[in-house]
């Protein structure tokens, strides 16, 4: 069976923070329900007209379309509630007190539910009511101001650890919450900040700010030139290796595997002090090896010879990475516009727990299951909540990323 068979979510998230989140709960076998506005659904389905941002982040759910700005939708909704452990949602400042659905108002009609709310600087303190996204809750954070290089100005990162970060330790806080509902019979409220989340990946480079005293000074590619990344042969924008020799057995696995040995006596790279003092002298002895071999051989050979390392790997190399498809972690999931795609995997892998790869849902793909199975009803009432605007079910969404059901 699955870790997580028999919880039961209703999702009310929209673009990454919270699809994160419940899609990591999904896939340790949560009944994640996705309640979408008919119009559209989540944003993610159409952002920046990429359909791949959507199904990457939504995985293993079901879509119902129900309209909760209407009497009707909000009322279908708290009828649905007491099927459910859990109610998550991620809306901007304000927007579940206008559509009166809080905490209050859930455990009214559930009483041990579980109400989870991520937001972008929490729910009180003087910038509560901000708007915020991913990057936004990265500068408020910290993670800019360590990212560039030395002598340049703050860079935003590649990794998106605002939204997801954020979803991940909001998971964990639910599936403990759970733990804990099944031990007392008692729901709770959980809020999450995504600036304090953020900090919790913020803590290594706080540590090297005497507990706030200072800041923490960008490095560019790497604090020393044994920790640091090297351009390889190829001269492509990502034909580099980053290697980490952080122990004087790691440097001398590095010399050897470089073949100058003659560092290990030589006085300017006796230790990290002097490596850095003299940084730009071993940097040029060690670019002129990995810039003779291609990435991965230089990978290859410096993991081989105990330093580590790794090419610097794009998302078209994670994709057709030959260890990361040998372990079965690209997963192939049959898309009903795009045929067969690739998706990246899940790391957690449980030996007593299993549950199948299933790709994203359309919009409102499973309204007439959902609400047959929560409230019992039939057809007819159904097909009547359709005519009448409350609930979509299995409309396409207009635009490339939207995505026709058969």
């Amino acid at each position: 069976m699955a870790a997580l068979n028999g919880l039961r979510i209703l999702d009310l998230t929209q673009y990454e923070a919270g699809p994160s989140c419940t899609q990591c709960l999904a896939w340790l076998g949560a009944d994640v329900v996705k309640v979408e506005a008919p119009a559209g659904g989540d944003p993610g389905r159409t952002l920046l007209g990429l359909a791949g941002y959507f199904l990457n982040w939504n995985c293993n759910k079901r879509s119902v379309a129900l309209d909760l700005r209407r009497p009707e939708g909000r009322d279908v909704l708290l009828r649905m509630a007491p099927h459910y452990d859990v109610f998550i949602e991620n809306y901007g400042p304000g927007v579940i007190e206008k559509l009166d659905l809080g905490y209050d108002v859930l455990k009214a009609v559930q009483p041990s539910i579980i109400y989870a709310r991520i937001k972008g600087f929490g729910l009180d303190g003087p910038w509560a009511d901000y708007k915020c996204y991913d990057m936004v809750a990265q500068a408020a954070a910290g993670t800019l101001s360590v990212t560039g290089e030395a002598d340049g100005p703050p860079m935003r990162p590649g990794t998106t650890i605002g939204d997801s970060g954020t979803g991940v330790q909001m998971a964990l806080a639910i599936a403990a919450a759970y733990v804990q509902k099944l031990k007392t019979g008692q729901g709770q409220l959980i809020e999450m900040s995504m600036q304090e989340a953020v900090t919790y990946y913020m803590r290594t480079a706080a540590s090297n700010s005497n507990f706030g005293e200072r800041p923490t000074l960008r490095t560019g590619t790497g604090p020393l030139p044994t920790l640091r990344l090297y351009p390889c042969k190829g001269g492509g924008p990502n034909d580099y290796v980053y290697l980490m020799a952080v122990t004087p057995r790691m440097w001398q696995a590095l010399c050897t595997v470089i073949g100058r040995q003659d560092l290990l006596a030589d006085p300017r790279f006796e230790d990290d002090r002097n490596r850095y003092k003299n940084h730009e002298a071993l940097e040029d002895i060690i670019t002129a090896w990995t810039t003779a071999r291609d990435k991965y051989e230089a990978m290859r050979l410096l993991a081989e010879g105990g330093v580590p390392a790794s090419a610097v790997l794009d998302t078209k190399d994670l994709h057709d990475n030959p260890h990361l498809n040998a372990r079965g972690f690209i997963q192939e999931v049959e898309h009903p516009e795009r045929g067969k795609v690739r998706l990246l995997g899940w790391a957690a892998r449980m030996s007593a727990s299993q549950e199948p790869f299933r790709t994203a849902p359309g919009l409102g793909e499973h309204s007439s299951e959902v609400l047959a199975q929560d409230l019992g009803l039939d057809a007819a009432g159904i097909k009547q909540l359709v005519a009448d605007g409350v609930v979509g079910g299995g409309q396409a969404v207009a635009g490339k990323a939207g995505w026709a059901l058969p």
